[in-house]
């Protein structure tokens, strides 16, 4: 492995350790420090994944590993965020349900196409909707009322159901581009 392909990967790392810790702020009582910080948290956790991405793409040194590793941080990142706000009232299960699922699906298709020898990373669709989906859990992270920002709690659920749309849209292609898997031979 070069040295260069070391700090994307070293991002992935970090947004992978970060998750225990926002998961930790988010299980205290949601008053406006633990509020703060866990969304700094996961700001900054959702921002490694746009530098990673960036870096590996710019210093040209995307790896396996990364398209492997980059997709499940995110994912678990997500998931770690939504489960935490289901206690809080700031989601409903069934909406995070649809959420993880679809994740489920498409992280078991690249597990397919893995064993097929093939790795396929994000596509634009797919950066979109997580981009859509880290400012909505961003929002209903962000302690409510510590800005004027009205209906923060209705602009993020706006956010989460683009993202959702979004989401099961960038699944149907994911699964179209990669249909011959399927139908393979083992």
């Amino acid at each position: 492995m070069q040295y260069k392909t070391l700090l994307p990967n070293i991002l992935t790392g970090l947004r992978l350790a970060l998750i225990p810790l926002l998961v930790l702020l988010l299980s205290y009582e949601q008053t406006t420090w633990p509020a703060f910080w866990a969304w700094f948290v996961f700001a900054f956790a959702a921002f490694t994944d746009w530098l990673d991405g960036y870096l590996a793409r710019k210093l040209n040194c995307e790896s396996v590993l990364g398209k492997l590793m980059d997709p499940l941080a995110d994912k678990l990142l997500v998931t770690g965020a939504l489960l935490m706000l289901i206690p809080l009232d700031r989601i409903a299960a069934w909406v995070c349900l649809l959420i993880i699922a679809r994740e489920m699906l498409i992280t078991g298709v690249r597990g397919l196409a893995a064993s097929k020898n093939k790795v396929v990373a994000a596509d634009n669709l797919g950066k979109i909707k997580a981009n859509f989906q880290y400012f909505g859990i961003g929002f209903l992270v962000f302690p409510l009322g510590l800005l004027p920002i009205p209906y923060q709690y209705q602009f993020a659920m706006v956010l989460i159901w683009i993202s959702i749309v979004l989401s099961y849209w960038s699944a149907a292609q994911y699964i179209y581009n990669l249909r011959d898997i399927f139908f393979e031979k083992p």
